[in-house]
């Protein structure tokens, strides 16, 4: 609370003089006391826990139990090839996630290196790690701030702080200030400067108050710090699946041992069989598919300029239903723009994109002033300087009144410089055969030191009536929210001393400045709306500019839907949490703040994604579902402690993000469903041999071939399915759904009988060729190989052929086109020439215990395999017409 406290009671609770500094010893002393003034961050995790760390998922447990039932029963084949599955899902997460956790790293680098100090009665350069609670820090333009410090001396200081509260314009800072409201916001205390904050303007001296951890920095440092992973809403889904499917295995396994009981049948022989089902019953590729389907995602993504850094994030996009964004340089473009320029009786709005005007006589002569009274500097693009400065050197570009011309036009002979006492700043110019004042800064103190003002070209007598006329532009300025700024000049034909520069002079004008939104923004919320996704705006800016901004956009429609942060704090977290859905904008905000605003909306089960750049968005971006910072603008802190990154810093790519998010979510569910359909249709097929003793159709080799290889190219290429152009016209997906919801559990199950019943029957055909049937005794073991190899070949085409109709729950295979999707055709043809290989190569036949076929039994089996995909592709026929109909 040093805001609170006059610089000597800080001075006195420090035990420190300011005219001389701490001593050496007491220096050294307190560095052993408080430690070094430095960051301190996780241990980072090596690549062998990230490893690990992957390995943590059910599926993943299923998978590496299936591979120790196999190698117990000698299957070392089998064995190698799940093993496989499970390092290559591992190692696709690990160099997702190898770059992240860059956030401390980060804050640790933005501390300046040397700082000014006076120790021992002697200003000295230290390494401002070396600096302690107590120290005496000398301020100037150009350096960062070392630690948090309470200003004891300030001439005409300002300081840039948007890292830390995402305000573009510096803040005016005044020692003597004291504020006694306890919950002043960070951007109001100014008589406190903070860590890594960038002196822009003036001097001043200040004690040390915090230094590491305990800084704001620091606050920000140890939220970055908290463990809180939170699984997203595909892993959660994939984790349910997995144990799902465990338990089934299980299941499996155990009714096939009392089966077995029952059947007095051998043991051993059970065991093994039942082993087949239980590899049946799980989708072995699916951990590795779901994996790399996430993966080409990332890529399709880097495409669209946004860098996702975690796998599960691309899906939890989909589910995204509120953005929260932040204000500055994310909704808007960062740079102070002119947008109204004002000369009596004569307003003029200004369009924020390049393009030049044409001054009127007046115009010209306010330009004028307002750039030769300004020391910024703006050419090909690059400016230097105060955004405010910036802003007026643009706005002369705009009307070919260039800083360079009219610098080399009307030299500057002297100046006086802006305070925050007078808030004006004069410059004395040459100007024909003499010389002229040229004033800028607030209105109202230009008003109080004008005597005339200029109206069309001539020099007129100022009137109430004008000053009256000129105070209502102003105002109706300030209540759009925009930083008003006047200008006044004054014709002399001596060099007159600064005291001399502002008296009697002549009003010209005002111009109304603000940072303008981006111009593709208000476009993207609205499409954002459409799809049922609510845009909060989130800022540590003032409450009527945020406001301002936010109607402009569409994101608010009222002064009302607008809370500030002093009015966070005075509600109870159940409260607040109640009422957080009546607001749409939150200004004078801490990140604190930020944090309790994503917790208050994902309370109500919400997935939030929140936006920002600034150092101060940091702790909100890990905190949200979806963190998203801005490649451009954004610090590497926001870098490192978000989910993705813009390369084009617009809002409108996380809209496309989240359309292509949907669009993956459901192609990742295509593929599951077309999984679990072919796995379905493994169970049946062994399961029904098993209840009716028949000889089992399919060993646990010819499964594993059709799980990990035949049913695997299918799947990925559902899994980059163009997919819906209509995805962004629904609302966003409930959380909390199941892979299994509108009807997709029904189709699995529709498809895995069919294949299921096909695959029995194509081995019944096999037998019957050759003079048996199911139930006979003592089949030849020839016999059984062909048959098998037949239900073999109908497995794994049929499985093929459907996943054709996977693409579309209710649109035809040729109204979504049967080759829009040529990965898909490409799968479908090399499964049938790996199946074709697997039969007829003798090494693989041998293998895999198949035979070759005759050719009128290949006719036969893809006629029973293109039996699931027409049945599929008359029942989504019959829902097209149903729909119709209702």
């Amino acid at each position: 609370m040093w805001f609170s406290k006059s610089q000597e009671e800080v001075l006195k609770e420090f035990s420190v003089n300011p005219d001389t500094g701490l001593t050496t010893e007491e220096a050294n002393s307190r560095l052993q006391k408080y430690g070094e003034n430095k960051l301190k961050g996780k241990p980072k995790k090596s690549l062998i826990s990230l490893f690990l760390a992957q390995l943590k998922d059910m599926l993943i447990y299923v998978l590496l139990g299936a591979t120790v039932i196999t190698i117990a029963i000698g299957e070392y084949g089998d064995a190698i090839i799940i093993l496989l599955v499970v390092i290559l899902n591992a190692v696709i997460g690990v160099v997702q996630e190898y770059k992240a956790g860059k956030a401390i790293e980060a804050l640790q680098q933005m501390t300046t290196p040397k700082t000014l100090v006076r120790r021992d009665g002697e200003v000295k350069e230290i390494n401002s790690e070396q600096i302690v609670p107590g120290d005496i820090v000398i301020i100037d333009a150009g350096r960062y701030i070392p630690a948090d410090i309470r200003l004891i001396e300030s001439a005409n200081l300002q300081i840039e702080e948007s890292a830390l509260t995402g305000e573009s314009v510096p803040t005016d800072k005044e020692a003597n200030d004291i504020h006694e409201d306890p919950k002043t916001p960070i951007g109001d205390k100014s008589n406190m400067a903070f860590m890594s904050t960038l002196v822009t303007y003036g001097r001043g001296e200040g004690v040390v108050v915090a230094t590491a951890m305990e800084t704001e920095m620091g606050k920000i440092a140890k939220i970055l710090d908290e463990d809180d992973e939170e699984m997203t809403p595909l892993q959660r889904r994939l984790e349910e699946l997995g144990k799902i499917l465990g338990f089934i295995a299980i299941g499996i396994c155990a009714l096939i041992f009392v089966i077995a009981l029952f059947q007095r049948r051998d043991l051993f022989n059970m065991f093994l069989i039942a082993i087949s089902l239980a590899v049946a019953a799980i989708p072995e590729g699916l951990a590795a598919i779901v994996a790399i389907v996430l993966a080409i995602g990332v890529t399709r993504m880097s495409k669209i300029n946004a860098i996702v850094k975690k796998l599960p994030a691309v899906e939890t996009l989909g589910s995204v239903n509120i953005i929260c964004s932040d204000k500055t340089g994310t909704l808007t473009q960062n740079k102070m723009t002119v947008v109204k320029n004002y000369t009596l009786n004569n307003i003029k709005d200004l369009p924020t994109v390049e393009t030049s005007f044409e001054a009127n006589k007046d115009e010209a002569e306010l330009i004028k002033t307002l750039v030769l009274c300004s020391d910024a500097t703006y050419e090909n693009g690059e400016s230097t300087g105060d955004p405010t400065e910036v802003a007026l050197v643009v706005l002369g570009d705009k009307y070919k009144l260039t800083k360079r011309e009219l610098n080399l036009k009307h030299k500057r002979i002297a100046e006086k410089p802006f305070d925050s006492g007078r808030k004006l700043m004069s410059t004395l110019n040459k100007e024909e055969d003499g010389f002229r004042v040229h004033t800028k800064g607030a209105i109202d103190n230009i008003l109080k030191i004008s005597t005339h003002a200029l109206v069309d070209g001539k020099v007129v007598q100022l009137t109430e009536e004008m000053k009256t006329k000129y105070l209502k532009v102003a105002e109706e300025m300030s209540d759009d929210a925009l930083r008003v700024l006047g200008a006044a000049f004054k014709d002399t034909t001596d060099i007159i001393s600064p005291e001399d520069m502002e008296k009697d002079l002549t009003i010209i004008g005002l111009v109304g400045m603000i940072d303008p939104p981006r111009i593709e923004v208000k476009d993207s919320i609205r499409d954002a709306k459409i799809a049922g996704i609510t845009p909060v705006m989130i800022t540590g800016d003032h409450r009527n500019t945020a406001v301002a901004i936010a109607k402009e956009l569409g994101i608010a429609d009222s002064i009302e839907q607008s809370l500030t942060g002093a009015e966070i704090d005075e509600l109870s977290d159940e409260e607040f949490s109640k009422r957080i859905n009546d607001y749409r904008v939150f200004a004078r905000v801490s990140p604190e703040h930020k944090v309790k605003i994503v917790k208050a909306y994902k309370s109500h089960g919400n997935i939030v994604s929140m936006t920002g750049d600034g150092v101060n968005d940091a702790p909100s971006l890990k905190y949200a579902d979806i963190g998203v910072a801005m490649g451009i603008t954004g610090t590497d802190v926001s870098k490192g402690a978000s989910d993705m990154i813009l390369t084009d810093d617009n809002f409108t790519t996380i809209v496309h993000a989240i359309e292509e998010g949907r669009n993956i979510y459901n192609n990742i569910k295509k593929a599951v469903i077309f999984l679990l359909s072919c796995n379905l249709g493994e169970v049946i097929t062994v399961l029904a041999s098993i209840l009716f003793r028949w000889p089992v159709p399919l060993l646990a080799p010819q499964i594993l071939w059709i799980n990990l290889i035949t049913d695997t190219f299918p799947a990925i290429a559902l899994g980059v399915d163009p997919g819906d152009k209509d995805v962004m016209k629904k609302k966003p997906r409930d959380p909390k759904e199941s892979f299994f919801a509108e009807g997709a559990g029904v189709r699995a199950v529709i498809g895995g009988t069919l294949i299921g019943i096909l695959t029995l029957a194509a081995f019944y055909f096999g037998l019957s060729e050759h003079g048996y049937s199911l139930g006979s005794e003592n089949i030849p073991e020839n016999v059984l190989t062909y048959a098998r190899t037949m239900s073999f070949v109908v497995l794994a085409a049929s499985q093929l052929f459907y996943s054709l109709t996977m693409r579309n729950s209710t649109k035809s295979i040729f109204q979504i086109g049967l080759f829009s999707n040529m990965y898909l055709i490409g799968a479908i043809i090399i499964g049938f020439i790996l199946q074709f290989g697997v039969i007829s190569v003798p090494f693989f036949a041998n293998v895999f215990e198949v035979h070759n076929l005759s050719l009128g039994d290949w006719g036969l089996v893809i006629i029973f395999a293109l039996v699931p995909l027409i049945v599929n592709e008359i029942i989504k026929a019959f829902m097209r017409l149903k729909e119709k109909a209702s």
